[in-house]
């Protein structure tokens, strides 16, 4: 069970925050089940309620610091395969989408970023479920990193990028 002031990741919504645990007193509502209370911290006008029975199939705890840069660490070595079928690669898509996997986030991005560069070399542009997804993926990852690192959304590819670099000069050296 999650505490007052544990910062949690809710698909939809990003890096919330736990402001409350409360029975809801609403219509349709079953008055004895708890409740988190979650403000999504780029939204904090936004209230989201979460049952605490369904935590583990709907939220997981927020990325430490360690974590994060762990995960940035291995973003050369994480891979990911997906189906060659397109309809079945959305699926698996929007499976990991909702999933908030930072790994399979990861994975997501780096598929689709080769997709792009080889229907660019034949050529074509991306298809517009594989920008969607991009988006998605690329969105909620550096989200999650960012707020564990203490930076800005926006920096994160530039960080990414930089830690990558480093590594790869390391290996090489």
């Amino acid at each position: 069970m999650y505490q007052i002031g544990d910062y949690v990741i809710k698909f939809n919504n990003g890096v919330c925050r736990v402001e409350d645990i409360m029975h809801l007193d609403m219509p349709g509502t079953d008055r004895n089940r708890l409740y988190y209370l979650l403000i999504p911290k780029d939204c904090q006008s936004a209230k989201v309620y979460v049952p605490v029975d369904a935590e583990s199939r709907s939220l997981r705890k927020a990325l430490s610091k360690e974590e994060a840069w762990e995960i940035i660490r291995k973003i050369p070595e994480t891979e990911k395969k997906w189906s060659t079928n397109d309809k079945q690669r959305e699926l698996e898509y929007k499976a990991a989408i909702q999933s908030c996997n930072p790994t399979e986030l990861v994975g997501i991005i780096k598929n689709l970023y080769s997709r792009k560069q080889i229907r660019r070399a034949q050529g074509k542009k991306s298809t517009s479920t594989d920008e969607r997804y991009f988006k998605l993926a690329e969105d909620s990852l550096y989200s999650e990193l960012a707020f564990a690192i203490g930076r800005e959304k926006q920096e994160m590819k530039q960080i990414i990028a930089k830690t990558i670099a480093e590594i790869q000069e390391k290996t090489e050296g």
